[in-house]
């Protein structure tokens, strides 16, 4: 029983790192943008949904908690969707480290609002959070990490998805050829944004209790671990990186020494990840797959 009581939450922060690792894919690696401040979304839709569940809808969540479980964390989506929105539209005027750095403000700026406003609980953190469906809520986090990946999968196959995915390639054809740049980009953002906040949805369900503390630099650095090391561009990829980054440290646990220094592990991966197979994991297996089918031919 206490095996389970392990493993039941690592899989379901295992989901949610999944749906993460998917919604970042979509900014930086099917639209090419370089967004490091993923957290920031991560952060809103948590407390988003936390507030829907604490302080919107407590009579509703006893009676329904089901309903209840997906009307907060979709609370917490749109939240973050809009805050996408809001962001990306000026924010995408600028490229490359620009970007990158602009990102990285905001979710700084996120952490430091919520830190300092008393009605989540500013540097207390927001307690008290109920767990809805009980023992059911592995499920429900399991399906909508199903629901993510699919709708995600057939989003890039889509009109819009090849429109994304062209200006990935290249930015200057794709405009030439009519596309609306600045609107899929945006696009792009939103989506992102949206599951990222719904991924945070979960996680104030999963943890019960959420702290600006547990959305800090770091975190958007290994989700940007995880679609680097699985291979950008990829959902599988991204999937593959998100298993990896979350049960690393779950095997470094048994090791106190490699456990202080697993970030300077982590720090060490991405770096030869970027050396020598900057396409990821999954540009690994294309390659070899490559190389064995034009053996056999």
């Amino acid at each position: 029983m206490n095996y389970l009581d392990y493993l039941i939450p690592l899989l379901q922060l295992l989901c949610m790192n999944v749906i993460l690792a998917a919604s970042l894919n979509v900014i930086n690696g099917y639209c090419g943008l370089f967004s490091i401040g993923h957290a920031g979304f991560f952060a809103i839709g948590a407390y988003a949904a936390a507030a829907g569940s604490k302080l919107l809808m407590p009579e509703f969540a006893a009676a329904q908690p089901a309903l209840a479980l997906i009307a907060c964390v979709m609370i917490g989506a749109a939240a973050a969707g809009l805050a996408g929105l809001v962001v990306g539209i000026p924010c995408l005027r600028l490229t490359g480290d620009y970007l990158a750095i602009a990102t990285v403000g905001f979710g700084e700026i996120i952490r430091i609002v919520l830190l300092n406003t008393e009605a989540v609980g500013a540097s207390r953190g927001f307690p008290g959070i109920v767990l809805l469906t009980g023992k059911w809520f592995p499920l429900w986090v399991l399906l909508f990490t199903v629901g993510s990946l699919y709708f995600i999968h057939r989003l890039m196959r889509s009109s819009t998805g090849r429109a994304i995915l062209s200006i990935r390639e290249d930015e200057i054809a794709a405009r030439s050829m009519g596309i609306n740049v600045r609107f899929y980009k945006t696009f792009a953002f939103v989506v992102g944004a949206f599951f990222a906040g719904l991924s945070g949805g979960f996680f104030a369900h999963h943890s019960q209790f959420i702290h600006p503390s547990n959305f800090n630099f770091m975190i958007s650095v290994m989700v940007l671990l995880m679609i680097v090391v699985g291979g950008m561009g990829s959902q599988m990829g991204a999937v593959l990186g998100a298993i990896i980054v979350t049960l690393l440290p779950e095997a470094l646990r048994f090791s106190e020494t490699l456990s202080s220094i697993r970030m300077l592990i982590f720090g060490l991966i991405m770096i030869l990840v970027v050396l020598w197979q900057p396409q990821g994991l999954m540009g690994f297996y294309r390659k070899l797959f490559a190389t064995r089918k034009a053996e056999h031919a």
